[in-house]
């Protein structure tokens, strides 16, 4: 008993201890979030986070600064998400939520009214992506713009008190998205790219397999030549021995009778004939091979001597 008194204790001065602190931090953020440029940070940073964790900041470009091509004062959305094939689908995450802090703030007979409010800028955020018509901005692209929440509670509470919502949003062509189910889309986007860089990569890989093929035939065909070449060499070879020993030596052997030459001088002796001759190439595909250009040569000499 005494052990669990003196946990309790401890407890108790943990919780008197840091308590005040964790409020005036979480007072001190909700105090940031109310501000517009703090608030757009947030909801960017949030966007970037799930990119990351989808694996899809190669293909994803991240527009910060005013579309200057835009004359009606248009801006630019936050992410645009490159898709296989060159289209492209625009996210935005500028979403009001300042509703939904004064609802945690709020005593719980005000909360509701709050929590109305904030289905409604939801919706009316939702009315305003509508009526920029990114997809115009950024052909080719998917006729609707999507809208990151960057808090699954934020979408949550704003269906809560607005069933009607989707269908609302989906009229206006945007479409909602929180961290889990943005998540869901860039990935299936990425499995996209990755099957396209494997088509590309096989295509690849059929080119490098029909060039090796190829040289590879280019090169049998070399070694034939050297080989015939070889065999010739072997032939000449050969005969050059054959009158070696036949006619040479034998005039002068004679030098020896004729005492112009002693046995100290040493004996002639004729070289050994080479008797392996060269491997001819048997595979049946370059066999062919080498007929074809062997046939293409003797066109091309009849062609020249015609």
């Amino acid at each position: 008993m005494h052990a669990y008194s003196s946990l309790n204790e401890q407890l108790r001065s943990l919780v008197e201890t840091h308590l005040p602190q964790l409020r005036g931090e979480t007072a001190n953020l909700v105090k940031a979030l109310r501000q517009p440029n703090v608030r757009g940070r947030w909801g960017e940073m949030q966007l970037k986070r799930v990119v990351e964790l989808a694996g899809m900041l190669e293909h994803c470009d991240f527009l910060e600064q005013p579309s200057a091509a835009a004359e009606d004062g248009r801006q630019r959305p936050d992410v645009v998400v490159k898709l296989p094939g060159g289209r492209q689908i625009v996210i935005d995450a500028k979403v009001p939520i300042a509703a939904y802090l004064d609802a945690h703030e709020a005593a719980d007979d005000a909360r509701g009214e709050h929590l109305q409010r904030h289905a409604e800028l939801v919706r009316g955020h939702a009315a305003a992506l509508s009526r920029k018509a990114y997809w115009d901005a950024f052909k080719p692209s998917p006729d609707f713009v999507v809208m990151f929440l960057p808090g699954e509670m934020l979408y949550t509470a704003a269906l809560q008190q607005d069933a009607g919502l989707i269908e609302a949003v989906t009229n206006e062509k945007v479409v909602l998205a929180t961290p889990s189910s943005l998540i869901a889309l860039l990935r299936t986007i990425a499995l996209g790219w990755r099957e396209q860089a494997l088509a590309l990569n096989a295509q690849e890989v059929a080119d490098l397999g029909r060039q090796l093929y190829e040289r590879i035939g280019s090169l049998a065909t070399h070694w034939s030549d050297v080989g015939d070449k070889l065999g010739k060499a072997v032939g000449a070879y050969n005969r050059s021995v054959g009158t070696l020993e036949t006619r040479v030596l034998v005039t002068a052997r004679k030098f020896t009778e004729l005492k112009a030459a002693t046995a100290d001088d040493g004996e002639l002796e004729a070289p050994q004939p080479v008797e392996v001759l060269p491997r001819a190439i048997a595979a049946p595909e370059l066999v062919e091979r080498e007929a074809a250009v062997a046939q293409a040569r003797e066109r091309a000499i009849r062609v020249g001597a015609g």
